[in-house]
């Protein structure tokens, strides 16, 4: 199928719901942030899966995670963490349409990602430079994560400490209680009046 060149809104529309897969991949476009478009020197790009977004229009206004699946045939994008619960308990993803979305990090891990940005004008060096950047910013939030969980778990340790203790005191007043005799009253019995 040919794109279409015409300015009819109506034709427009057609080719909209009638279009290849391929082509639509193209159509599910989302603009950079503003860092990321001085970056690159590049406004708009094709969301695909592992980019990071931040939605700015609709409902879901300023929540940001990554694109875990793109829906080529129904035009929307899946983010990690906006989910929506069914009348059954099972959990959905809200589809969400790219036009409503910035990009805020590039998943550069494809080579096809690569020349996309190669064609657009950015150097090989500049993009080699970018990834490195973005792994050892990875590798300093798994690092402050893992420091973060560390003192968590001394902290549930010592609250444990704390509920098992209370237990134990708790258990001990138990058996006082249930050790000293105790007077059970006699019951009145009621007379003929």
């Amino acid at each position: 199928m040919q794109r279409t060149v015409s300015h009819k809104p109506g034709k427009q529309r057609k080719y909209l719901y009638n279009a290849p897969l391929h082509h639509r991949g193209k159509m599910i476009s989302a603009h950079l942030s503003q860092e990321l478009r001085e970056k690159y020197g590049v406004r708009s790009m094709p969301v695909r899966k592992g980019d990071r977004v931040k939605i700015v229009r609709g409902d879901y206004k300023g929540t940001e995670g990554e694109v875990i699946s793109v829906d080529r045939e129904g035009y929307r994008i899946a983010i990690k963490g906006l989910i929506r619960k069914k009348t059954d308990g099972t959990e959905i993803p809200i589809p969400i349409h790219p036009s409503k979305v910035i990009i805020t990090k590039l998943d550069l891990k494809d080579d096809a990602r690569k020349k996309i940005l190669e064609r657009k004008g950015v150097t090989e060096e500049e993009i080699e430079e970018i990834i490195e950047e973005e792994e050892e910013a990875e590798e300093k939030e798994e690092l402050g994560e893992e420091a973060q969980e560390g003192t968590g778990a001394e902290e549930v340790g010592k609250e444990e400490m704390a509920e098992i203790e209370k237990e134990a005191e708790a258990e001990e007043d138990i058996q006082e209680s249930q050790s000293a005799p105790t007077m059970k009253p006699e019951p009145e019995e009621e007379g003929d009046e």
